[in-house]
Parts: C-alpha cells; sequence; structure tokens
C-alpha cells in the first residue's frame, strides 16, 4: 500500500514537472520572444503625423494672399540614439555640441521620453532636408517628418491674415486634436478661420531598414490613413488696395479701414506699422518676433485698426446730428450762435473760423464744435425724458446700435469694442444725481471717455452711406468653392440701427457732401467722384492730435466707406484725408490724378523726424 502510494506521488510529481515545462515555454513564446519581436518590429516599423496641407487664402479676385512651402522637421527618438558621431551631426546642423547637448536633455526628459519621439530640430529648409536626408543613415534615431510653412507672395496684409505658431501645453489640453509642437493659427484670419483652414492629420507605418532608411509604407500603406488638406479661404480684400493703403501710411502710426456697404465686405485693412508676415515663419520666426515686441516706437504687432481705441473727435459730430433728429431737438433750419467757442461753457471747447449763426449742413460741412455742444445739450436736457440719466441711456441706446462702444461681431481675431461711457461710470466719478449736460458736454464733439476702434468708425459711416443698416463687416467671402458655406450665413443678416427715419441721413449725407464741396474737406475733391466726408482732429491726452477722416463715395449708391486715423498728426484735412481720398480715388477709378499729393502722402515720415501741429479742431 505504501509502495502504491509512493509511485502515484512519483507520477504526479512527474506530470507538474512536465507541465510547469510546457507553461514556461508557453510564456517564453507568448511573452518574452513576443516582446523581442514587438522591439525588433519597434525597430523596423515607424508611425508617422501626415500633415495636411494648411487652406491657401486668395484675395476677393483671387490673387494669392497665403500659399504653402515645404519644410522638414528633424524627429529623434532618445532610445535609438546610439554611437553617433555628434562631430559629424552637428557640423550637417550648423549647430554646437552644447546645443546638441541641450536639444537631447529636452527631448529625454519630454513625458514618455526617452520612447516617445520628438522635435530635435524644426522647419528644415529643402536645401538643408536635401544636405541631412543623404546622410542621415549614419545617425539612428533620427529621421525626417515633413511638413509645411505658411509664405506671403504680396507681404501685405499682416494683422489681418495673423500668423501660426506651436500649440503648447495649455491648447493641446483644451483640444485633444492637437500635440505639443503642432502649428495652430495664433491671430487673424489664422485663428479665427483655424478649423478649416488645419484639415486633418494622417498616419502613416514605415518600415526602415538597419540604417534608419525609408523602405515605403508597411504592407503597401493598407493601415496608413490619408491626411486631408485644409479648406481655401476667398477674403474680401482687395490686394492692390490694401497694397496701397500701406504704402500710403508708410512711416505713419494709425490706421485704415474700408468697407463695401452693401455687402459688409471688408476692401481694405491697414495697420500701420506693419511688418513682413514672412518674418514670422520658419527658424527665424523666435528672433524675428522678438524684434518686433520689443519696438516700442511703432508696436508693429499691435493691430490698431481692431483693438486701438481712439477719440473719435469731430467725425462723432455725425452722430449727434442723427440722434438730435431722431429725438426731435433738432432739425435742418435749427441754429446756433458760434463765437469761436460754446457760449454756455465760456467758449469752450474752442472752434475754428467760420460764419455765425450756422444751420445743420453748414455746421457738419465747417465742422462747428460750439453747434454740437448745443445739440448735445438738447438731447441731454430734452423734457420727454424724465431726468438727465433717461435721456443720456437713450442717448446710449442709440450710439451702441451703430456699434459704438460694442464688438461689430466680425470675423476678425482680437477686435475690441472700444468706449461709451456709461451713467454707472459717471456716477463713481461725479456722484449720483451729480452730472448733467454741461458736465460731460465734449461727448458732444467725440471727446471725453469716447473712445472708437477705426474699424467701427468704418462701419458706422458705412451705415450712414446705407441711410441705417448694415452688414456685420467681415473678412471672409467663401470658404472652399462654396460662398454658401453656413459658417458665413451670420454676414448675410440685414441688421438695423435705432433711426430707421431714411430723411435723417440725407440732412447727414448733405452736410458731409458740403464738407467736401465747400467745407473742410474742400481740398480733397477727386475729379469725376461726388464723394461725401467728415473731417476730425481728435484731442490726445498723451501728447499730439489725431488726424481722423471718414468718407464714402459715391453718394449715390456708394461702392466704398473709409475711416483713417493717423496718430499725432493734426487736422483731418492734412493727412487721414488726402490718404482716405487717395485710396477712394485709386479703388473707383483704378488711377491717380493728384500725383503732386500721392507723392507727398508716400513721403511723408511722421514717425522719425517731428513737426509743428495745427491745435483747431476740425
Amino acid at each position: 500500500m505504501n509502495q502504491l502510494s509512493e509511485r502515484k506521488i512519483v507520477i504526479v510529481g512527474v506530470f507538474i514537472l512536465v507541465g510547469l515545462a510546457f507553461i514556461t515555454r508557453l510564456f517564453y513564446i507568448q511573452v518574452i520572444d513576443d516582446t523581442y519581436k514587438l522591439a525588433a518590429i519597434n525597430q523596423a516599423f515607424r508611425p508617422t503625423t501626415e500633415f495636411p496641407l494648411r487652406g491657401y487664402i486668395f484675395d476677393r479676385n483671387n490673387k494669392l494672399l497665403v500659399y504653402n512651402e515645404a519644410a522638414y522637421d528633424l524627429m529623434v527618438l532618445p532610445k535609438n540614439v546610439k554611437n553617433i558621431d555628434t562631430v559629424d551631426f552637428c557640423s550637417l546642423l550648423g549647430i554646437e555640441k552644447d546645443a546638441f547637448i541641450k536639444k537631447m536633455k529636452k527631448a529625454v526628459q519630454a513625458p514618455n521620453s526617452p520612447r516617445r519621439e520628438s522635435v530635435f530640430e524644426k522647419q528644415l529648409s529643402p536645401r538643408d532636408y536635401a544636405a541631412l536626408q543623404e546622410r542621415l543613415y549614419r545617425f539612428p534615431g533620427f529621421w525626417v517628418q515633413s511638413r509645411t510653412l505658411r509664405k506671403y507672395p504680396m507681404k501685405i496684409a499682416s494683422h489681418m491674415l495673423g500668423y501660426i505658431g506651436e500649440a503648447d501645453k495649455a491648447m493641446t489640453e483644451k483640444d485633444p486634436y492637437y500635440k505639443e509642437g503642432d502649428y495652430i493659427g495664433i491671430s487673424g484670419v489664422e485663428k479665427t478661420y483655424e478649423k478649416v483652414l488645419r484639415g486633418k492629420k494622417g498616419k502613416r507605418i514605415m518600415l526602415v531598414d538597419v540604417n534608419n532608411r525609408d523602405k515605403g509604407s508597411y504592407m503597401n500603406g493598407i493601415y496608413d490613413t490619408a491626411a486631408i488638406p485644409g479648406q481655401p479661404l476667398t477674403s474680401t480684400l482687395d490686394a492692390e488696395l490694401q497694397l496701397y493703403g500701406e504704402m500710403l501710411m508708410l512711416n505713419k502710426i494709425g490706421s485704415v479701414v474700408a468697407i463695401e456697404p452693401q455687402t459688409g465686405e471688408i476692401l481694405a485693412l491697414v495697420t500701420s506699422p506693419t511688418y513682413d508676415p514672412n518674418l514670422l515663419v520658419g527658424r527665424e520666426r523666435a528672433k524675428n518676433f522678438g524684434k518686433l515686441y520689443l519696438d516700442t516706437i511703432g508696436v508693429p504687432l499691435f493691430n490698431r485698426a481692431t483693438m486701438a481705441s481712439y477719440p473719435p473727435g469731430s467725425t462723432f459730430k455725425l452722430m449727434m446730428a442723427l440722434i438730435g433728429q431722431q429725438d426731435g431737438v433738432l432739425t435742418p433750419n435749427t441754429k446756433y450762435p458760434c463765437s469761436r467757442g460754446y457760449a454756455p461753457m465760456g467758449g469752450h471747447p474752442k472752434c475754428h473760423p467760420h460764419s455765425s449763426p450756422l444751420d445743420l449742413t453748414d455746421a457738419i460741412g465747417h465742422s462747428c464744435n460750439s453747434y454740437f455742444s448745443y445739440v448735445f445739450k438738447s438731447v441731454i436736457e430734452n423734457k420727454k425724458y424724465h431726468g438727465t440719466e433717461e435721456a443720456f441711456t437713450a442717448w446710449r441706446d442709440n450710439a451702441l446700435s451703430f456699434c459704438i462702444g460694442k464688438k461689430t461681431g466680425s470675423d476678425l481675431a482680437n477686435e475690441l469694442r472700444g468706449n461709451l461711457p456709461s451713467i454707472k461710470y459717471y456716477d463713481k466719478v461725479f456722484g449720483k444725481h451729480s452730472w448733467k449736460a454741461s458736465t460731460v458736454i465734449s461727448l458732444g464733439i467725440g471727446q471725453a471717455e469716447l473712445g472708437i476702434t477705426p474699424l467701427q468708425n468704418a462701419n458706422v459711416v458705412a451705415i450712414i452711406a446705407n441711410r441705417g443698416w448694415y452688414y456685420t463687416p467681415h473678412i471672409i467671402k467663401a470658404i472652399g468653392n462654396n460662398p454658401n458655406d453656413t459658417t458665413l450665413n451670420r454676414f448675410k443678416t440685414k441688421h438695423f440701427t435705432t433711426i430707421t427715419d431714411t430723411s435723417i441721413y440725407a440732412n447727414v449725407i448733405q452736410g458731409m457732401s458740403d464738407a467736401v464741396q465747400s467745407g473742410t474737406a474742400a481740398a480733397l475733391k477727386i475729379d469725376g467722384v461726388d464723394f461725401c466726408a467728415k473731417t476730425g482732429t481728435a484731442e490726445n491726452p498723451h501728447g499730439k492730435d489725431h488726424s481722423v477722416f471718414v468718407a464714402f463715395a459715391p453718394k449715390y449708391n456708394p461702392k466704398i466707406a473709409i475711416a483713417v486715423l493717423v496718430e499725432n498728426a493734426g487736422f483731418g484735412a492734412s493727412w487721414a484725408g488726402p490718404i482716405a481720398s487717395l485710396m477712394m480715388e485709386k479703388y473707383l477709378t483704378g488711377k491717380i490724378k493728384r500725383p503732386e499729393l500721392e507723392r507727398k502722402m508716400f513721403e511723408g515720415d511722421l514717425i522719425h523726424k517731428t513737426k509743428p501741429i495745427e491745435k483747431n479742431k476740425q
């Protein structure tokens, strides 16, 4: 019995040993051996992201504004970098050994490294890539990945187009589509229409040999996914008009915005000083960005057209003329005296010489400060309202309906709202119920706390040209080959202001016409073009006055509305006016018949030399 038990134990033991042998072998085959196979596969396979071509951008006449140029990123997988000649490698890239060590440390320290690929050197040119590719087999762990860079053939409209940059950690956390190092629109159209322009990334699994050379796609690419290119955009910009505006604004600080009144399409958006958008592309981008950022004289990276808030000066008198008539306290025959200033305030604000008294159209044409101070006082003291606050609220609501003090809703990135002071603000400054019309009388002539962006001022004059309505200003008119893309539907809705009586606008337009025929803009007539305008000289608490000018042309069936502001340049008719009239002439007639005026604007330098500026207000 004992012998039988011992035999059973031996037999069971043999079976257990055999079982353990099988289990060990299976573990080796299925786990350890597969691990080695996987390692071998990882050495032979290289998953690669296929970056899509970013969408092109065209002007309204199909001129190419932005396209793509081939570039290459040198990638690294640190765990595969072994026994390379660092001196030869650094010489090939044109970098110092210290830079190589620093870049490798960064690659190793990145998340999940050294088993995660990262960019070692960005944006190699096709020439650098060709030289590198021939010898890359000597450097295991390194390979080249295709990218594209933006290229700007006309070197214009940098603030409108914007630029792209690398996605940071915050961006990748917000949108998982992006990985750190991916390119993304940072400003301008590149930012606003990022999802349309970027396309969709693809994937490729590449086979590589022992020398790290590509041997084609794994299994002829059956596991690859193709990148989908971004869609092209057709902008509303007129490239020739934009270029002309930038030439006129050279060596000046300020902005020009031109709009087609009947559509809301932005024809030109000039911010000066500007810069060549090609500077913010490629390996020199960081250095060039630093130089532009540190330029404190002109601050070229700042988009004055949509972000700078200026007192509108006398151009705001157009709004006062509209609101006064709307409130019933002003008619075309209303006359106010002017003793070169507003009498109830001891002759302040001052005015320039003209006959007195004036009616409405003459007051617009000759830009009388006294007249519109009286108009503002009559609006705020209007007996149909129960006190200053109610009247001021109505005045402010009318202005808001013209997008003064609020964003226009355009597709321009980083648009600001300007400033339209509120009752709450004045209660805080002067005390509740402690202020009245005379306290804030400068609002009537576009001063005090008023701040309007050039885009808003251009939209106001477009509304006047349309006699009470507007389409939201916009810079893109078609996406891909579909002008009816629903993304753009919001730009096809007609908006109306609180002032809808067309006769009210007709009186103001007549005053603007008088300004050109015999008033403050009489020196700026355009042969064969009947246009309407308003000059302005905006007080600037930080220095010399700003030159302001708004206009539209022709008087009937207008094709262009324009606002120009030149900082520290004095009279509206001195610098802003000529620039606006030349741009309208160029756009409407295709040629310039005033070469002397054009030359003066081209050669005028208001940044690098200082001239005495007149102080009278227009």
